[in-house]
C-alpha cells in the first residue's frame, strides 16, 4: 500500500467483527436456550457467593468503594456484601473486583483463557443504576432475567472470540475481552442503538490490552485479581461515552499500521470458527472443588485422592511426576521462591504440594502462614512436570475441551503409586449432574458468612426457582444483596 493510500481519509465500513458483535447483542435471542438460562442462574450463583467469600480477604476489600473518600452516590448502583452505593463505572470496578478475587468461580478455557463471569461486574451495576432509576419516574426495573441474558451474551462474546484466538501468545493479557463484551452488552442494555454499540465496541478494541506481567514470574501479583474489575468498569464507560453520542473507529482492527491487528496482534487477524449463540453459556466450566487456577483442576482432585497413601510416606518421596497440557507448562508450572498469593494460586506445583500434604485447598492455603510449612517446598522441588500430547490435543477438541492431568509418585525404594489421571472435573459440562449439588452448596456457604440469617434464606430461596428468579426486579434482587 502506497503512502498515499496510508493517508486516505474515507472512512471505511466498521470492520465485520464489530459488526457481529453488535447484531448478536441486537438480535439475537438467548432466551430460546433453557439451558443456557439454567446455567446462566448457576452461574449468577455462583459468581456472587464467590464475591461474598472476597470480603474476609482485606487485600480484596482495600480496594473496594468509591475512587475517592467520598465520592459516592446515593440512589446509584449497589455493590453486594456492602452499603457501598457507587456511579456504575465504580461499582463495576467493585463487582468486577469481588468477583474475581480468589478466582473461584466459572472459566473458559481454549486458545485463550479467562473468566466471562467477569462481565457480571458491569452488567449487574447498570442493571441496578437502571433499574432504580426507573423506579424514581414510576416505570419497571429491569428483571433478573435480563441479567441472566446479558450474562449468556457477554459470556457468548468473550468466549467465542477465545476459542481460535490466542493473545496470551503476542503477551496480552485475557481482559480485553471483557472490556470488549462489557462494551457491547451494557451498551445494549442502555438502550443504544447499533451504531452506538458498533462505536462503543471499537473503542475498546481501540483501547488495547493490559501486558500479562502480572500474572507470570517473577511479576505475579494481586493486579491479576483486580484487572478483570477494571477492565469490566471500563466497559461500561466506553458504553456511557459512546451513548453521548461520541464517534466511533470503523477499522479499529483492521487499519493498517496503526489498527489493534497490526499493533498488538502482529499483523494477524481474529479467527472464527462458529458465529455467536448461547455455546459458551452452555458449556462453561465451573470451579467448585479448589479455588485452584483451572488447568490444575484435575491435578489437584488427583493430589487429593493419593493424599492417603501419602501422608506416612512424605519422607519415602524420591520424585512426583505431573503430566498435563501444553497450557498448563506455559503459565503455572513454577519452581524458586513464591512470593504472595497471587504467585503460588498460579503454580501447579503448590497447588499439588497442599493436596497431597492436606487431602484438600482452600483459599487460605495461599496465604503466608501455610506457604511458611517446609514439606510445601520440599515437595515441590521433588516435582517434575511434562506435557501429555493426549491432554494438549483433547484440551482444544470442541466436543471434548478437557482440561486433563495425572499424578504419580515414586518412592526411594523403587515402588510408585498407581498413576491418577483425570481428564474432567467436576465443574465440567460432563460432570454437570454431580457438580450443580455441590455448586448449590458452596453458594450456600458463602451467602451465609455475609448476610444475615434473614437475608440468606430468602437469596438461596430466590435462586432455587428459575421462572420465580427471572420475574424478579433487579432492584429487588439487589436489596437482599446489599448490607
Amino acid at each position: 500500500m502506497s503512502a498515499h493510500d496510508l493517508r486516505a481519509a474515507r472512512r471505511p465500513d466498521f470492520d465485520p467483527e464489530i459488526q457481529a458483535i453488535a447484531d448478536y447483542v441486537l438480535d439475537f435471542d438467548v432466551r430460546q436456550s433453557p439451558e443456557a438460562m439454567r446455567t446462566a442462574r448457576y452461574c449468577l450463583m455462583d459468581t456472587l457467593g464467590c464475591g461474598f467469600l472476597a470480603l474476609s480477604y482485606p487485600a480484596c476489600t482495600k480496594l473496594l468503594g468509591p475512587v475517592v473518600p467520598g465520592a459516592v452516590l446515593p440512589g446509584g448502583a449497589r455493590v453486594p456484601g456492602t452499603a457501598y452505593e457507587l456511579d456504575p463505572v465504580q461499582a463495576a470496578l467493585n463487582i468486577g473486583t469481588l468477583v474475581r478475587w480468589l478466582d473461584f468461580n466459572d472459566t473458559w478455557l481454549a486458545a485463550e483463557w479467562g473468566h466471562p463471569s467477569d462481565n457480571l461486574g458491569g452488567i449487574l451495576a447498570v442493571a441496578d443504576y437502571l433499574g432504580r432509576r426507573a423506579l424514581a419516574v414510576g416505570k419497571a426495573p429491569p428483571s433478573v432475567g435480563d441479567v441472566l441474558a446479558a450474562m449468556i451474551q457477554a459470556h457468548e462474546i468473550q468466549g467465542v472470540i477465545a476459542l481460535e484466538n490466542g493473545f496470551n501468545r503476542v503477551g496480552l493479557d485475557h481482559v480485553l475481552l471483557v472490556r470488549i463484551a462489557t462494551s457491547a452488552v451494557v451498551a445494549r442494555m442502555l438502550g443504544a442503538s447499533r451504531e452506538e454499540i458498533r462505536n462503543a465496541v471499537s473503542h475498546a478494541w481501540i483501547d488495547g490490552c493490559s501486558l500479562r506481567t502480572y500474572r507470570h514470574a517473577p511479576n505475579t501479583g494481586s493486579r491479576k485479581s483486580w484487572a478483570a474489575g477494571d477492565a469490566t468498569a471500563r466497559g461500561v464507560r466506553l458504553a456511557l461515552t459512546a451513548l453521548r453520542g461520541e464517534m466511533g473507529y470503523p477499522s479499529a482492527l483492521s487499519a493498517k499500521t496503526w489498527g489493534f491487528n497490526d499493533v498488538l496482534f502482529n499483523g494477524g487477524s481474529l479467527q472464527f470458527g462458529q458465529g455467536y449463540g448461547t455455546y459458551v453459556m452452555e458449556n462453561v466450566l465451573f470451579k467448585i472443588s479448589f479455588p485452584a487456577e483451572f488447568h490444575a483442576q484435575t491435578a489437584v482432585e488427583a493430589a487429593v485422592c493419593l493424599h492417603p497413601q501419602l501422608r506416612e510416606r512424605l519422607e519415602d518421596i524420591d520424585r512426583i511426576v505431573i503430566e498435563t497440557q501444553e497450557s498448563a507448562v506455559r503459565i503455572i508450572d513454577k519452581t524458586g521462591p513464591l512470593d504472595n498469593p497471587a504467585d503460588r494460586d498460579h503454580c501447579i506445583q503448590y497447588m499439588v504440594a497442599i493436596g497431597l500434604l492436606k487431602g484438600d485447598l482452600t483459599a487460605g492455603d495461599y496465604e503466608d502462614s501455610v506457604a511458611a510449612d517446609p514439606r510445601v517446598d520440599a515437595l515441590r522441588d521433588r516435582m517434575e512436570v511434562v506435557e501429555d500430547p493426549r491432554f494438549t490435543r483433547e484440551y482444544l477438541e470442541p466436543d471434548k475441551r478437557a482440561i486433563g492431568n495425572s499424578i504419580q509418585v515414586f518412592f526411594r525404594d523403587g515402588s510408585a503409586t498407581e498413576k491418577v489421571s483425570i481428564d474432567y472435573p467436576v465443574g465440567h459440562r460432563r460432570r454437570r449432574e454431580e457438580g450443580i449439588p455441590l455448586l448449590q452448596a458452596k453458594f450456600e456457604r458463602n451467602v451465609a458468612s455475609v448476610l444475615s440469617p434473614k437475608k440468606s434464606a430468602a437469596l438461596i430461596a430466590c435462586c432455587s426457582d428459575q421462572h420465580s428468579l427471572e420475574a424478579m426486579p433487579v432492584t429487588d434482587f439487589m436489596e437482599i444483596l446489599a448490607l
